[in-house]
């Protein structure tokens, strides 16, 4: 089986490093066609999976677009789809990754009649989406999707919720190689060192920086802690989200936290950064479809926060693997970071307990062995 996965983005987010483990297995006999070039690109490239920047063009629609801007965008969207389809005859099947993907993924599957899957990595609600937006995605996936794969029951019950066919969802959670969360001792300390994190309680944050991703929420709890807890911001500001990162700055300016937060940027050595942590929080205020630095905090041993929506409730249980606080709420997210810091014995045993869950429960092995059984369905009763 020949497999087209399309790809909106050509910078590498959740949706982006989950696809690259799914193509693996298929790389002699797949295309990752993207559309817009980028560090994804290169990861790609960096794994052997065969990738096609399909088009120069950036497609200006965005979540929150509506009726009129998504019309505008047809010029735009015209050529790329003749591109696709061009492509998709020399394939077996289309997997559209991302909302984009879908919307001319589901074009080019009507005119070659090659079967398409969805990869629903989103929230399918009036949180994240515009009215617009939402209808074509639900209307589209339920007219020429063969199957939804979402990556939480919290993706699939939304998707159903919005007029979403349940016939045709599936859930299976992200797929994670516990190896490459593996990091030394001395590595570890060497990494704080460098940092300038010696002596510190580290509090780690990795997300892209964005409204709902919440890292004023932490900001906000830092200034309740302790002078010794330090909080680490990994991630960079994307789809002109410049404006929120100029508000975190005044925010730790006025309450006086310039010594004790540090933006990193885009890193490329995680699993490193989250080892280097006492602790990671997620803190986002609105649901999340999957909560993926979650999994990849517990892999490294790392106590994780998390708010308590969305897909992070399925993978969070309070006191057994992590800890849940209710979003948007500062005071109740210091008080669980106090609690791990004074707590040493039982926080390192929570963190024992995650990663061990973590690693039976999200390895890729399996869950490429889930995807391979569904897209084998998918194709045999095309």
């Amino acid at each position: 089986m020949k497999i087209l996965f399309l790809d909106q983005s050509g910078k590498p987010g959740g949706a982006e490093l989950c696809l690259i483990d799914i193509a693996q297995p298929y790389r002699d006999r797949a295309l990752v066609g993207l559309f817009a070039d980028g560090d994804f690109r290169k990861l790609l490239e960096q794994n052997q999976i065969p990738v096609e920047v399909l088009t120069s063009q950036s497609i200006a629609v965005r979540k929150q677009s509506n009726l009129l801007q998504a019309f505008t965008s047809l010029g735009q969207i015209l050529p790329l789809i003749a591109k696709v389809v061009e492509t998709a005859y020399q394939y077996d099947l289309i997997y559209a990754n991302t909302q984009k993907a879908l919307v001319v993924g589901a074009m080019a599957s009507l005119i070659t009649r090659r079967p398409l899957v969805y990869h629903l990595h989103d929230i399918l609600s009036l949180e994240h989406f515009s009215k617009t937006n939402l209808r074509v995605a639900v209307n589209l996936a339920n007219l020429c999707a063969s199957l939804v794969i979402a990556n939480s029951q919290a993706s699939q019950t939304a998707f159903v919720q919005a007029g979403g066919k349940p016939d045709i969802t599936r859930v299976v959670y992200n797929g994670f190689n516990s190896k490459n969360y593996q990091t030394s001792n001395d590595d570890i300390q060497k990494l704080r060192q460098r940092l300038g994190l010696e002596n510190k309680f580290v509090v780690g944050h990795f997300s892209r920086l964005a409204p709902w991703k919440g890292q004023h929420i932490l900001i906000d709890a830092l200034a309740q802690l302790p002078p010794q807890v330090t909080a680490i911001l990994v991630g960079d500001a994307l789809f002109g989200e410049q404006n929120y990162v100029k508000q975190l700055h005044q925010q730790i300016a006025e309450l006086g936290l310039e010594k004790r937060v540090i933006f990193l940027g885009f890193r490329t050595d995680i699993p490193q950064l989250m080892a280097a942590c006492n602790l990671v929080t997620h803190t986002s205020t609105a649901p999340e479809p999957f909560g993926r630095v979650i999994v990849e905090a517990m892999l490294c041993g790392t106590p994780v926060v998390a708010a308590k929506a969305g897909g992070a409730m399925e993978l969070v249980e309070h006191g057994v693997n992590g800890f849940l606080v209710t979003p948007g709420e500062p005071q109740a997210l210091a008080q669980v970071i106090n609690t791990c810091i004074q707590e040493i014995e039982m926080t390192e045993k929570i963190a024992g307990q995650a990663k061990n869950i973590a690693r039976q429960r999200f390895d890729v092995a399996n869950v490429n062995q889930q995807i391979a059984q569904l897209l084998s369905n998918v194709y045999q009763t095309k």
